[in-house]
């Protein structure tokens, strides 16, 4: 089998119907199985899976056992040459495996390939490529200064080695993943990406970024800027330097110091986050039945319009809704790339589906409307 696609899915229950839908159409070509692991979720995430997808493999936790464990599971039970870690707020395109095993073929040595990753309002999300996170790096990072945190010497469509990537989707050779021994498990919900593609680079291989290989990533940067979020970033860091850098109690003093600092500061400058309402709304699709469901449940004026239209008309303050039955993920993506900046919403109504999805900030999981 050329491909194993492992997604780790917690009380997501509709992200993860788009996200194996995507994949399905994204393999059919291809060798492959998908894998879900269930971290022990309270929705309907299991029953969905079983019913809709009887041909997924679904392993199902009885506990929160975490991202390293629950990936770790799965790849234990994986038969593919190689494997996808792959979030389940995430929506392929078409070509995006096709890709990426082509621009693999020409590359020695490879370790991880990364995908462009976008949000759901269209915009790239920069923790796609990284740099190895120094003490330095992550300081500055911590404080909001920049620094070589990113990998900016590769264009966000371009293609070139990154040494970090990120866990919501990471391609590798399975062989690979078993020699480093996976996702290491002293890390619970943030930092093992980091972790993982440092001990990939450790081993002698080289991670790569492909900016052709698009992903939409609903979570975006998956936490807000909260107080538990500067915990779980410090917490991830100070479990990274012990165990890959040498660091000093004055290097400690500081990071906790600065981390106390901006939780106080961030507490007492937040702000409720307000998102402009669409006052109007196209639906791009063929079938009458869908126009009709939203129609019934969308407060909002609706116009059936044709994919073509984007050929001769662009669009602003209004919320676009895109039916996949009707249109490729590839086409919606590019769409959504190209009016990023025009204040546009988007939702998805995925195949063989009752609902659309989307989400308007890069660090909220996003919404739902089931009809």
């Amino acid at each position: 089998m050329k491909l194993s696609i492992v997604i780790l899915n917690y009380n997501v229950q509709y992200f993860l119907e788009q996200c194996i839908r995507s994949v399905q159409r994204a393999t059919t070509t291809l060798d492959s199985e998908i894998i879900v692991i269930d971290n022990n979720s309270s929705d309907q995430s299991c029953e969905m899976v079983k019913r809709l997808f009887p041909e997924v493999t679904l392993i199902e936790n009885e506990e929160n056992v975490g991202f390293s464990k629950a990936n770790n599971q799965a790849v234990a039970v994986a038969t593919g040459a190689y494997v996808c870690i792959l979030n389940p707020d995430t929506a392929v395109a078409e070509d995006t495996f096709i890709n990426c095993f082509a621009y693999a073929e020409t590359i020695e040595n490879m370790g991880i390939l990364g995908a462009y990753l976008m949000d759901g309002t269209g915009h790239f999300l920069p923790e796609s490529k990284r740099n190895v996170p120094t003490p330095k790096h992550s300081l500055l990072k911590l404080f909001g200064l920049g620094g070589s945190y990113y990998a900016k010497h590769i264009s966000e469509e371009g293609e070139g080695e990154a040494s970090v990537l990120v866990g919501a989707f990471m391609l590798l050779k399975r062989s690979i993943y078993n020699e480093v021994e996976g996702f290491d498990e002293d890390y619970f919900m943030y930092g093992e990406d980091i972790d993982f593609s440092y001990k990939v680079k450790k081993a002698g291989y080289k991670n790569y970024y492909l900016g052709n290989a698009i992903v939409l990533h609903y979570k975006g940067e998956s936490t807000q800027r909260d107080a538990a979020y500067y915990d779980r970033f410090y917490g991830a860091m100070r479990i990274f330097y012990k165990k890959h850098f040498n660091t000093n109690p004055i290097f400690n003093g500081t990071v906790s110091l600065g981390v106390s600092l901006l939780k106080t500061f961030k507490k007492s400058n937040r702000k409720p986050r307000s998102v402009k309402r669409s006052e109007k709304a196209y639906v791009f699709t063929e079938n009458l039945s869908l126009l009709k469901g939203l129609s019934e449940n969308l407060d909002i004026p609706l116009k059936s319009a044709s994919k073509a239209i984007f050929q001769d008309e662009d669009f602003s303050d209004a919320m676009l809704i895109f039916d996949a039955e009707y249109m490729q993920y590839s086409q919606i993506f590019t769409i959504m790339k190209r009016l990023a900046t025009n204040n546009n919403q988007f939702r998805i109504h995925p195949p063989k589906s009752r609902f659309i999805i989307g989400s308007d900030c890069s660090d909220e999981k996003g919404s739902v409307v089931v009809f």
